[in-house]
């Protein structure tokens, strides 16, 4: 008999409440020491154990030999009901393991036409003037004790939620960002201890959150309406056998409170002298109060997927100075996205001015001018209180900032460094890895990526926390991989991939970011928006996220959703390059309709964005002169891709006609792209680095490609010349080339462009062009992005060298890219099957390397030049020399 599995998973998280998927996955993780699984038993309970008159489904013994995408087979799941699940496992010796102890999932509202509560609001806005955040509030008699209580919670903005003054929501940006004209999230709480018998106070209050506030590079507001709204259906088993059902309707008040306006971008203004006592406990309803306007705007709610965005970290300020203006600079040492927690004395009717940035000026004062590069129009992060008392505590509620730094003007005293903290926001995801070497730098690198991540993976993965805040498809469609060797990314990409498939356009192109920032409120997408989305990289998205879904955790779920998309997607391309052919290719084209029908050059695309030296424009031009070898290029790479999908799904005729299409897109590429004597495209490093990772290429052709990559980096002074798209296949390509020697120089150059100029520069996050900076010192463009920041799962993947040979590392990959100077170097992940760890340290020409592989996983080594070993779960060392440069 083996162990019990552990670290059972609903729908990837652990004991979800509120789930809508009436057919929920279930995953769990080996025992330690389990063998490899052969089958598995799964039951579902609806009552307190597993007897006959609780069980709604039992699998049997089936086989299978992954411990996820286990779907629920038995009946359809009932509504706000709490269920409990088990499972045992069966190894290669057919040795029966002990039941797993329960793990637990709640339904939230299954069936819409259970809802009851209403969308309610104040006034409507007679102008931008009059945005304000809308209080809501109701009193309501509830008779017996509370055996259960439920609150299902949404709001048209960002809101909290309270009962009897209980903070239910916390610092949760909630809802998520969604394509609102489709879908709006809901919350599920537990109030079964909030709520007492007799009298009891429910209370929201709504702020413009992603629905009102300013959104995108324009920072255009009320994309989505200009009425703020809550809805709460509180439902409650009483002791006394029977249930009270409670919803927003027009009962309930209106009226203002402390809060008077919030944008999530521009800030919070907030009036300390307002109390918030009244309005969500006080006995009577404040007089400011008044009926609520009950709005006819039906909308479809969904659950919530992903884990909330709220504080996962708090950092104390490091130090707190004085500008040459008299303001005060709090610097908290990290550039993060969060609000502060100040401590605030001055007279009653003080106005202090809380200001945020990434970055200071050369004189120390404040630098807000770099924000406005790319963005239309001025802005601050800023948020305002006038003082209440004497001494006050401050923390925003329904903004979120991108900074460091914090400038505190108004404020008649000195500023103590331990009054003020910031409050890191983030989507709260189970950290799944960690890296470290002998080099600090690269382990800065490392921590700076993760920061970035961090700062990013908010209601939906963005560019940056401060200008533009939005889903940029291209951003996490390299970043992704990166990503989910630091968090558990499973479930938050999930949700990104059905927003993306909603926001789709009809003739399949995907907008430039996602969300779409559109709505029929405000008259749909944005020209622009709607023009970028026939966008190479930014577009294949559709098919790349999934696929990199599906490698790292075996997520065959996110396949078959997301099929139409990707199929739409690369018919989309497919059709854009047989019907469409530039004055240019026209005119010098080769003649032949076989080849011409199959090159890419034609529509908008962002190209190989931001290569060293080259802004924004400049990468715009040079997309439109010579980009028709990266755009080809992709359209070979996401049909191919999507040909083995289909294959994978038993889409046969599909995966056949993808399959034929790559093919010939491949031989036109190669046709017109690659020159008699190996030089490839317009002969810079992105072009060779794309034919390699894509392999375009015939086996006798790399060597040369390899030869002619690493002369184009040496004539750049061992400096990289790539930009978004392709700096994450840059060092892989060098290292299955051959050249680990090229490798080591490039990761540890340390003069820009480079990863570690801009650790040496002191950054504390990953910046959004190589060079931060414009020649006169002054900042330039974001300093927090994540994009040029995959290099860290090289870190991973090849330093430490952890790569998933199967989906869901069922097989290990483990090849360690030893040199550089470094005397040590470590990785561990979390992977579906269990930890694994890679860890080799290095004594002149001695290697010792230490694997552990989780139970039901096997592993291939590579260690120097004897072969491959096969090992199966469990730790494994290794020794060896290895003349290293």
């Amino acid at each position: 008999m083996t162990g019990a599995p552990i670290d059972l998973r609903t729908d990837t998280r652990v004991a979800p409440v509120g789930i809508d998927n009436p057919r929920p996955e279930f995953a769990w993780r080996p025992a330690p020491g389990a063998g490899p699984q052969t089958k598995y038993a799964v039951q579902v309970s609806a009552g307190a154990g597993f007897g006959p008159g609780d069980l709604i489904w039992d699998s049997g013994p089936a086989a299978g030999a992954q411990p996820f995408g286990i779907v629920h087979g038995g009946p359809a799941l009932a509504s706000a009901h709490a269920y409990r699940w088990r499972v045992r496992t069966w190894d290669d010796q057919d040795r029966a393991g002990l039941w797993s102890e329960p793990a637990t999932f709640e339904t939230g509202i299954l069936d819409p036409a259970r809802w009851r509560a209403r969308w309610i609001s104040g006034p409507a806005p007679a102008s931008t003037a009059d945005y304000q955040v809308v209080y809501l509030r109701t009193v309501v008699e509830v008779p017996s004790a509370v055996v259960r209580g439920r609150a299902y919670v949404s709001a048209l903005g960002w809101y909290r939620f309270f009962v009897n003054g209980v903070d239910l929501t916390g610092p949760a940006l909630v809802p998520r960002w969604t394509p609102f004209d489709t879908a709006v999230e809901y919350q599920t709480y537990d109030i079964t201890d909030a709520v007492t018998t007799g009298r009891n106070v429910l209370a929201m209050a709504v702020a413009d959150g992603r629905f009102r506030g300013r959104n995108g590079g324009h920072n255009v507001p009320a994309v989505y309406g200009d009425r703020l709204a809550g809805f709460a259906q509180i439902e409650l088993d009483l002791a006394d056998g029977s249930r009270l059902l409670l919803t927003t309707d027009e009962t309930w008040k209106a009226g203002a409170g402390r809060i008077r306006t919030a944008d999530p971008k521009f800030g919070e203004q907030a009036d300390q002298r307002i109390s918030d006592d009244d309005w969500h406990t006080g006995e009577t309803t404040p007089a400011r109060f008044s009926a609520a306007w009950v709005l006819d705007q039906p909308r479809t709610l969904i659950a919530e997927e992903v884990a909330r965005v709220q504080q996962v970290h708090l950092l104390p300020a490091r130090t707190v100075t004085r500008t040459p203006s008299g303001k005060q600079i709090v610097d908290f040492g990290q550039n993060f996205a969060g609000v502060v927690r100040i401590r605030l004395t001055g007279p009653a009717g003080a106005r202090i001015g809380l200001t945020h940035s990434e970055v200071l000026r050369d004189d120390g004062e404040l630098d807000v001018d770099y924000l406005f590069e790319g963005a239309i129009g001025k802005f601050q992060q800023r948020d305002e209180v006038l003082l209440g008392s004497a001494t006050t505590t401050y923390q925003p509620w329904f903004t979120i900032h991108g900074f460091r730094y914090l400038e505190v003007d108004g404020l008649p005293g000195d500023l103590d460094p331990t009054s003020v903290d910031g409050i890191v926001l983030s989507s709260d995801l189970p950290a799944s890895g960690s890296f470290d070497c002998s080099d600090p730098r690269l382990n800065q690198l490392y921590g700076n990526v993760g920061w970035s991540l961090r700062s990013n993976f908010v209601d939906t993965p963005t560019d940056c926390p401060t200008r533009e805040r939005s889903g940029w498809t291209g951003d996490i469609q390299v970043f992704a991989p990166t990503a989910t060797t630091y968090v558990d990314a499973q479930s938050y990409l999930r949700r990104y991939l059905r927003n993306l498939a909603t926001e789709q356009l009809p003739d399949g192109r995907i907008p430039i970011f996602i969300p779409a920032e559109g709505s029929t409120f405000s008259g749909g997408l944005q020209r622009a928006v709607r023009a970028g989305g026939g966008s190479i990289g930014w577009g294949d998205a559709a098919v790349l996220l999934p696929w990199t879904l599906y490698r790292y955790y075996g997520d065959r779920t996110v396949l078959e959703r997301g099929y139409p998309a990707m199929t739409a997607w690369v018919d989309h391309l497919a059709s854009k390059a047989y019907e469409h052919r530039s004055l240019r290719r026209r005119l010098r084209g080769t003649g032949r309709s076989d080849i011409e029908q199959h090159i890419l050059d034609t529509g908008f695309h962002f190209g190989e964005w931001l290569r060293p030296g080259t802004g924004a424009l400049g990468s715009v031009v040079d997309s439109y002169r010579r980009g028709s070898v990266v755009n080809t290029a992709y359209l070979e790479h996401s049909a191919r891709t999507l040909s083995t999908i289909a294959a994978l799904l038993g889409h046969d005729p599909d995966a056949a006609r993808y399959r034929r299409l790559a093919d010939r897109t491949r031989h036109a590429w190669r046709t017109v792209f690659l020159a008699a004597d190996g030089r490839i495209g317009s002969d810079r490093q992105d072009d060779y680095v794309r034919a390699l990772a894509f392999d375009l290429l015939e086996p006798g052709e790399r060597p040369a490609a390899v030869a002619r990559l690493v002369t184009l980096i040496e004539q750049a002074g061992d400096h990289l010349g790539t930009g978004f798209l392709s700096t994450p296949m840059l060092l892989p390509a060098l290292a299955d080339g051959g050249r680990p020697d090229v490798v080591w120089r490039l990761l540890l150059q340390n003069t820009s462009p480079s990863w570690l100029y801009q650790v040496e520069c002191g950054a504390t996050t990953v910046w959004e062009s190589w060079e931060g900076h414009k020649p006169d010192g002054r900042a330039h463009l974001s300093h927090n992005h994540y994009a040029l920041g995959a290099v860290a799962g090289f870190l991973t993947e090849r330093v430490a060298g952890l790569t998933p040979g199967e989906p869901g590392y069922r097989v290990i990959d483990i090849q360690p890219l030893i040199g550089g100077g470094l005397t040590h170097a470590c990785a561990t992940l979390r992977t579906p099957f269990g930890t694994a760890t890679s860890g080799w340290t290095r004594d002149a020409d001695q290697v010792h390397l230490e694997v552990t592989v989780p139970p039901g996983a096997t592993a291939r080594v590579r260690t120097g030049r004897d072969g491959i070993h096969h090992v199966g779960s469990g730790t494994h060392v290794f020794e060896w020399k290895q003349v290293i440069a």
